[in-house]
């Protein structure tokens, strides 16, 4: 079975879990919303943890007192964060029973059109572009996927991502 989160047109709240059979089917929703994941919370615990990793340590994003000051209010996202949360975010969406394994196969194009500020909610919304078969068993899935921020008037990130799924 295929679980995904959808949005409804004209609704407002937490997306839904709907169930498709398989990852095949997605082959007739090229052009549709597919899913919209849940809220997911940037605590500044989660941007000092990224900070960490990429030993990237900007005072905009890892100094609370001294963002105060700057044109956000506070401390933001890194963007490259943003955009990693895509991985957890749809993981925390599709469910897919047939699938053995899912890899991602890069960008085609990225734009962090507004900044994350530290304790938003973000949540994904996919928008399936292409859906290709491809040898090996497997599909590739081209999404334009949006990083939308509780309550702000424009998202955080809109990116054309490409993943490939084998089953």
């Amino acid at each position: 079975m295929y679980q995904f989160w959808v949005y409804h047109a004209g609704t407002i709240g937490e997306p839904r879990s709907v169930e498709l059979p398989s990852i095949r089917e997605l082959a007739g929703r090229v052009g549709e919303e597919v899913a919209v994941s849940p809220w997911l919370e940037v605590s500044q615990q989660r941007i000092d943890t990224f900070a960490k990793a990429i030993e990237d340590f900007q005072w905009i994003h890892v100094d609370p007192a001294r963002a105060k000051r700057s044109p956000f209010g506070g401390t933001i996202a890194h963007g490259f964060l943003t955009l990693s949360l895509l991985s957890h975010l749809s993981e925390t969406t599709f469910s897919f029973t047939d699938r053995k394994m899912g890899v991602n196969y890069g960008l085609n194009r990225v734009r962090f059109t507004s900044p994350v500020p530290s304790g938003s909610r973000v949540r994904a919304r996919f928008t399936l572009l292409k859906y290709e078969p491809i040898e090996g068993d497997g599909v590739q899935v081209t999404w334009n996927a949006i990083v939308e921020i509780e309550g702000a008037a424009k998202p955080a990130l809109v990116a054309e991502w490409i993943g490939r799924h084998y089953y």
